[in-house]
């Protein structure tokens, strides 16, 4: 098929920006046929006589777009039509067609949310990464994160999103819910994610975040007492969680207190890794406040972010192992 006068100008411009090189880099690195093998049983299979369905892979390309770059259902399908990068990620050639609506987007976001598809599509990007022994399960870190809600009752209902709850961190009160992962204590990739509102415990939902077969999982100072729960006393697992900073602060000046001192810093170093995926679905994916209503839809979006942090995380080494297989 012919290229069109806008794709072939796109093509030749001199600079790739960075949207170009992230598009790219998630282009490269998702398993496309995996994921759409997922969806496909759940999707509308167009025997009417109306319109056909849109294509799987395309309105899960605009999906993904969407979640990458925080925008909302009408926003994406405008940055469609003012992006050539986007357009060329989702497979959107104007000279030929229209993007696909919002209402579309919001039925296909509506089939993922009712089937739990972003769970399985979490769940299908760890298994890639496990087939390529990028997940290790011999240890798990544990954490959690705080993601905002509207506190304000300037609302229609005139009323806060009653699966939403407060609570404070250090002297600031935060309303919203609380994204609780696990990760691998090597690479850093997320095997476990449970959500709950925020004022949940960290150390109630430790259990919920193992895999099973991990020997050692590491916490913060929130996560003291966890080997006490009884959830956890018959477990094979030795926690090594940090000491409180006040009681850290109060270490003797003596031999013993400066080795104890180290063996924090190298549990610092290995919790360190929990980090790199809350900063990639709160900084670059911009999911620091919920963008709906209810636990429910929020977990399904994240189910998703986290899927696409693990990509990123995993890239260098997703690229050196295709390069291996090209050559």
């Amino acid at each position: 098929m012919q290229a069109s006068f806008s794709e072939l100008e796109y093509a030749s411009k001199k600079k790739v920006t960075r949207r170009d090189r992230f598009l790219a880099e998630i282009d490269a690195v998702t398993p496309w046929s995996a994921l759409v093998a997922e969806i496909e049983p759940f999707y509308p299979k167009g025997t009417g006589r109306g319109r056909p369905p849109i294509g799987v892979e395309r309105m899960l390309r605009m999906y993904i777009a969407q979640q990458c770059f925080g925008l909302s259902d009408e926003g994406i399908e405008d940055a469609i039509y003012d992006s050539q990068a986007i357009r060329r990620f989702v497979g959107i050639d104007l000279s030929r067609e229209s993007a696909p609506d919002a209402t579309t987007l919001l039925k296909f976001r509506r089939l993922l949310e009712k089937h739990h598809l972003t769970e399985r599509i979490f769940a299908a990007i760890n298994t890639v990464l496990a087939q390529k022994g990028l997940i290790l399960k011999e240890g798990t870190v544990v954490d959690a994160t705080i993601i905002a809600a509207p506190s304000s009752t300037k609302n229609r209902s005139g009323k806060r999103d009653p699966e939403m709850h407060q609570t404070k961190k250090g002297n600031q009160w935060y309303f919203g819910m609380k994204a609780h992962i696990g990760v691998d204590a090597e690479t850093g990739i997320t095997h476990t994610l449970v959500t709950t509102p925020a004022n949940t415990n960290d150390v109630t939902q430790a259990h919920a975040l193992l895999h099973g077969e991990e020997k050692v999982a590491f916490g913060d100072a929130g996560y003291q007492g966890v080997e006490k729960r009884q959830e956890n006393r018959n477990g094979k697992v030795r926690w090594e969680v940090a000491m409180r900073p006040g009681k850290r602060k109060a270490l003797p000046k003596t031999a013993m207190g400066r080795l104890i001192d180290k063996i924090e810093q190298l549990k610092a170093s290995v919790r360190a890794k929990v980090e790199h995926p809350f900063h990639i679905v709160k900084n670059l994916f911009g999911m620091k406040k919920v963008r709906y209503k209810g636990l429910a839809k929020n977990t399904a979006q994240l189910y998703t972010l986290f899927g696409l942090a693990n990509l990123l995380i995993a890239k260098r080494q997703l690229f050196a192992l295709n390069a291996q297989g090209a050559s």
